[in-house]
């Protein structure tokens, strides 16, 4: 019994220490802008190895922004032409299998 808690033990963390850091974002400065303008984001986990690209949705459509700036705790993106109203951003991660993952975090378009 004690060795199979052991083995238990020693695989649960070899899983753990093998997932990817998971993005997030938590805010977005400012958090209203025109199309062209540039935003701020901060969060955690944001370099190029975790997000591949950005997104504003509104659920239906979805609309790429160019990211200008990234790092570790901070990208930076121009919000696209075509997109207006209420926006929430959304990434898709880096790594072997990409997903597309919706973030708190929402712009005002105008």
């Amino acid at each position: 019994m004690k060795l199979s808690s052991v083995l238990l033990l020693f695989v649960t963390a070899v899983v753990l220490f093998a997932q990817d850091a998971m993005p997030r974002m938590t805010s977005v400065d400012p958090s209203n802008g025109k199309t062209g303008d540039e935003v701020a984001i901060a969060g955690e986990n944001l370099d190029k190895a975790n997000v591949g690209k950005v997104y504003l949705t509104d659920g239906k459509e979805d609309f790429e922004c160019t990211i200008t700036d990234q790092n570790a705790t901070a990208i930076k993106i121009k919000i696209p032409a075509k997109a207006t109203g209420r926006l929430s951003l959304m990434i898709l991660t880096g790594g072997k299998e990409p997903k597309l993952i919706q973030q708190p975090v929402k712009v005002t378009i105008e």
